[in-house]
């Protein structure tokens, strides 16, 4: 059976974003404040904003950026950040964003596998993207510090140009963005997201979100994953709410912007929840503007979820999605407090769902009484991407022929269209938001002359959160330790992909055809 929202459709106009968010701007919102920087408190409108945006599209276009360029932006969450990614789109081109705790190589590879010919920066990420830059074969030129470098151009230097906006034309069905993803399984792919990919999530989500234009927003959740680009960013944006911008997670600094910037709305993922519920650090602050909260990007538990909600007297919300539907397909309505926070609440509009059973298409029964059997959630709809770029096989294998994408995650769905998800079909792991794939990680373990075989998969740690855990298979007669291992990981990857758990056996379960048995393995880290 296909299900859809309880809601009617919404109109999804045939527009690029920039038109969709700055170009339908009126007189009387140029003076309202867009973005706060939240360490220094320094504000920026609408209007600037808007100025901003057309000026730095002018510099690029002037340095050679054309429809059809892509250009890396390579930033955490500063005004600066939204000014460069709206402005990429303004001139036509196609903005890649790297995380800003990428490596070196991290950048190189995400630069030459979608061919960025220039890339946006910051001098705190200066090391990492100049070398990436260089490995990737890009001059030191095509390197813009947007808050200035010696050597480099800055974002002040371009505005100064005072170059018009180019004349291009961009069309709803234009590559807008390529965030890369692991989807389903395996290493990350350039994931094509159009313009109208973009606008249609935005407007998707709008009805449940109950984001308002008399909001403050506290952004944190990074500008670079696409949840904080379209959740927090261009949704805030589109409802002419301000923005207070974090760049990096520090609980008494979450505490101070929320206090002091009278914080209505603030998007999080799970592992703030679990801060927001139990920190006694959070009784010293003043959380009375809080109103609602919503955490994405991971499972939230519903404990948890509840916790907040009692704790700070807010609405608490949770939302489902993937990069490949950027991202939100499903969340919590603010006006359903019947909707349990455990779930990931309701289709949105405009989007199909059908619940399988995995590896076919037999659809799964919704009983009158209460949830569905387990299986594949399958999802179609405006704001499902185009495509793995250059990968036409992983497109296949995401994307059926009806155009419904391949979640990889077990769901089930009730007669009210209560949406839960129970269990995850892909090998992905999900730390604190950011996706791990376990083969990167495995070949890591397995170039260690001291480990003989390796697997990872999602563990649990103290308070319920998923991490990447490595069985590992020493060679026979080392002395090896779990510190050993989790500190040659860590000298190779970014943070977020550490190993943090390490389990030694004997043998790695596989089948006979040599896949490694990762549910075995998943039921042993539970145990």
């Amino acid at each position: 059976m296909v299900f859809r929202s309880p809601l009617p459709d919404v109109e999804i106009p045939d527009v690029p974003l920039y038109d969709f968010l700055l170009g339908s701007l009126r007189d009387d919102e140029l003076d309202r404040i867009a973005i706060v920087d939240g360490p220094s408190g320094t504000a920026t409108t609408y209007g600037a904003l808007r100025a901003q945006v057309d000026a730095l599209a002018g510099a690029l276009a002037a340095r050679g950026v054309t429809p059809g360029t892509v250009v890396g932006l390579h930033a955490p969450n500063v005004p600066a950040f939204a000014v460069a990614f709206h402005a990429i789109l303004r001139a036509g081109a196609t903005a890649t964003t790297v995380n800003a705790l990428a490596t070196a190589d991290d950048v190189a590879a995400q630069l030459v596998a979608s061919g960025a010919a220039l890339l946006l920066t910051v001098s705190p990420l200066l090391p990492a993207a100049v070398k990436g830059t260089e490995v990737a074969g890009l001059p030191h030129s095509r390197v813009i510090v947007l808050d200035g470098a010696p050597g480099h151009e800055s974002l002040r230097d371009l505005l100064a140009e005072h170059h018009p906006a180019p004349q291009v034309t961009v069309r709803a069905s234009d590559l807008a963005v390529l965030p890369y993803s692991s989807g389903t399984a395996g290493r990350a792919k350039g994931v094509m997201l159009t313009h109208r990919n973009l606008v249609a999530n935005v407007l998707q989500a709008s009805p449940y979100a109950g984001v308002r234009s008399e909001d403050t927003v506290l952004a944190l959740l990074p500008f670079f994953h696409i949840y904080g680009m379209t959740v927090l960013l261009d949704l805030a944006l589109h409802h002419r709410a301000r923005l207070v911008t974090m760049p990096r997670f520090d609980l008494v600094e979450f505490c101070r912007i929320v206090a002091e910037h009278a914080v209505t709305y603030a998007p999080i993922a799970p592992p703030v929840a679990v801060a927001l519920a139990k920190h006694p650090l959070i009784d010293s602050f003043d959380f009375s503007s809080l109103r609602t909260v919503l955490s994405g990007a991971a499972p939230l538990d519903e404990g948890v979820g509840n916790a907040v909600a009692t704790r700070l007297g807010v609405r608490m919300l949770q939302g489902y999605g993937m990069t490949e539907m950027s991202p939100v397909s499903h969340l919590t309505p603010i006006d359903r407090p019947d909707v349990p926070v455990g779930s990931i609440g309701l289709t949105v509009p405009n989007l199909e769902c059908m619940i399988v059973v995995p590896g076919t298409r037999e659809e799964v029964v919704v009983p009158a009484d209460g949830p569905s059997e387990p299986g594949e959630l399958l999802c179609r709809g405006p704001n499902i991407m185009v495509g793995y770029l250059g990968d036409e096989v992983a497109t296949a294998a995401a994307l059926d022929p009806d155009g419904f994408l391949h979640t990889g995650d077990l769901a089930t769905v009730d007669a009210g269209g209560v949406v839960r998800i129970v269990d995850r079909l892909k090998e992905l792991i999900k730390y604190k938001g950011y996706q791990v794939a376990p083969a990167e990680l495995e070949g890591l373990l397995l170039s260690h002359p001291q480990i003989a075989d390796a697997a990872v998969v999602g563990a649990r740690d103290a308070e319920g959160q998923e991490e990447p855990k490595a069985f590992v298979v020493p060679v026979a007669g080392v002395e090896l330790t779990a510190a050993d291992v989790m500190d040659y990981v860590a000298a190779k990857v970014a943070p977020y992909k550490k190993v943090r758990q390490v389990e030694f056996v004997e043998a790695i379960p596989k089948s006979a055809a040599g896949k490694i048995l990762r549910r075995e393995l998943r039921a042993r880290a539970r145990g």
